[in-house]
Order: C-alpha cells, then sequence, then structure tokens
C-alpha cells in the first residue's frame, strides 16, 4: 500500500477502532471473528463508528449534497420486484403490493474524490470486506450506474419490504431522520431452495415480529448485510429530515452489470453497457426474483 493510501484511509476510516492497513493484526481479526459470526447466525453485522470522527460531519454534508441529483420516482412494488400484475395464487405474498418512494443517486453522480467513492474503490477496505464474508476477494460491480449509490428516503417515503439480488450488501447509513427509518429484517426467512411463502406473508400482513429484528443505526456505522435470503426494509420517514445511506455493491465475480429493467426502475435510465450485458446474467439460485 502506497503512503497516500495509508494516509487516505487514516484520514476517512477510525483506523484506531480499525486498521484496515494492518490485516493480520490481533484488532482487525477481532473484528473479522465477529462479523462472521453475526453474518453466519443472524445475517447481518454493524460496525459501530467506521468512519473517523473528524470526517462524520464531511460524509454527511457530501452526501446531504448530493441528494437532490437522485432519480426519484414513486412505483408499486412487490417483495420479488416482479410485475405487481402478473398471474400468482391467491394468497400467494407477490400479490401484495407497496409503493417505493426511496430514490437513488447513481454512481456516475457521485464524484471520485467524494469520501464514499474513496472508501468504495479503496483495496484495504475491499480486502476487510471480503474477510467478513469469508470470500477470497470481491469485485466493484463494472455496472457504471449501480456500483456505488447513495439511498435517499425523504420524510413520508419508504423503502418497503423486499429482498435484494446480491446475496450481500454494505452500507452505511449518512443521514438519520428525525424519527422513523429504521432499518427492519427478517433472517433467513427463505433459502436457495425454499422461499417459504407462509412465513414471508405473516411478515407483510402483520404477523411477523417473531420474525422481525430492528437495529438502531448512526451515521457512519458500517452495515455488513445478507439480504438475499432476508426480507427486509426502511420502514416511513418521519419529521423534516430525509435519511441517506451509501450502498456498497460489490460481487464475488468480475463484471457484473444489471439488467436492463431493474436499471430502468432505479434511476430512469441505462447506459450503452447495460444493453450490452442483457441477457447475459448467470442466477445462483432459481428463486422468484
Amino acid at each position: 500500500m502506497s503512503t497516500l493510501e495509508a494516509m487516505t484511509l487514516d484520514r476517512v476510516v477510525d483506523t484506531a477502532r480499525y486498521p484496515l492497513a494492518e490485516p493480520e493484526s490481533d484488532a482487525v481479526q477481532a473484528v473479522v471473528d465477529r462479523a462472521r459470526h453475526e453474518l453466519d447466525t443472524v445475517g447481518c453485522t454493524v460496525l459501530p463508528d467506521f468512519i473517523h470522527p473528524a470526517q462524520r460531519d464531511v460524509l454527511r454534508r457530501e452526501c446531504a449534497a448530493l441528494a437532490p441529483r437522485a432519480h426519484a420516482d414513486v412505483e408499486t412494488v412487490n417483495v420479488y420486484n416482479i410485475a405487481v400484475d402478473r398471474s400468482l395464487p391467491a394468497g400467494h405474498p407477490g400479490r401484495t403490493s407497496f409503493e417505493r418512494g426511496n430514490a437513488f443517486v447513481a454512481r456516475d453522480r457521485i464524484p471520485e474524490g467524494a469520501l464514499i467513492s474513496r472508501l468504495y474503490t479503496h483495496a484495504a477496505f475491499q480486502r476487510f470486506l471480503a474477510h467478513c464474508f469469508r470470500l477470497p476477494r470481491l469485485h466493484e460491480l463494472a455496472d457504471p450506474l449501480s456500483g456505488l449509490v447513495l439511498n435517499v428516503v425523504e420524510p413520508g417515503k419508504e423503502h418497503p419490504w423486499h429482498f435484494d439480488t446480491n446475496e450481500f450488501t454494505v452500507s452505511m447509513l449518512t443521514q438519520e431522520a428525525d424519527a422513523g427509518g429504521i432499518f427492519e429484517y427478517c433472517p433467513n426467512i427463505r433459502s436457495a431452495h425454499d422461499e417459504h411463502f407462509p412465513d414471508v406473508r405473516d411478515v407483510l400482513e402483520g404477523r411477523g415480529e417473531r420474525l422481525t429484528r430492528r437495529l438502531t443505526l448512526r451515521p457512519g456505522d458500517l452495515q455488513l448485510f445478507k439480504g438475499r435470503y432476508s426480507l427486509h426494509r426502511v420502514s416511513p420517514v418521519e419529521g423534516d429530515t430525509a435519511r441517506h445511506s451509501a450502498i456498497f455493491a460489490y460481487s464475488e465475480r468480475p463484471g457484473v452489470i444489471g439488467s436492463v429493467a431493474r436499471t430502468r426502475q432505479l434511476f430512469g435510465r441505462v447506459r450503452p453497457e447495460h444493453l450490452a450485458a442483457e441477457g447475459r446474467a448467470v442466477r445462483g439460485d432459481r428463486l422468484l426474483d
């Protein structure tokens, strides 16, 4: 690692707690061991105060300045992100619809010098995340829009119950809402071989307390999450302040680009890379979404 990389990392991350430049240190190994245990057991782990204290206000201000660049389009969705008018049997959870009101700032509208951009591309950060997820390495998405995004949930809006396309997600709250905006999730409610529709339906119909966990997140906390098999949402935001969170998207393999339909749904546009990659996606399971 170059001196410049190390200095940048020290300025962005609280390296006294998380010395990422020393991956073999006892401190880092303890964090990795805890993260692995929590990811294995409940599908989620939070690394509190990951961002250096001197940078937390910078983090908030930079992302707040980016928020107006978000593509906002309230739409009707279901937990599987499939057509809501799709023919499904009575009682199927995919027949329950919600209004998705969160918006996304695409990667090509986030400056390379922004704190979240520097972190997303940093080799030590990627290596650390790979260790936490028990992977040999991670790859930045080749997708020019969805590799790194800012998720914006304005007051009165929510990011309703859904599953992720990727098996794992890395995110960081950058601005708290005045109230609401709570991250709620149902660990391992489904598997690669079983959708467990009755449990999903219970959650959607308000009978899923036994299955649901809630997290209190603070700006600068780093969250690692297995969202492919865990139903999750951000509850409606209340008050006058929007909820902002950065999402760092990586893959186990290089060259990953999102589908045309999903990309247009999230960002309102596609790029030539999406058109060229259409139809080449490889599915790792046979789940509905």
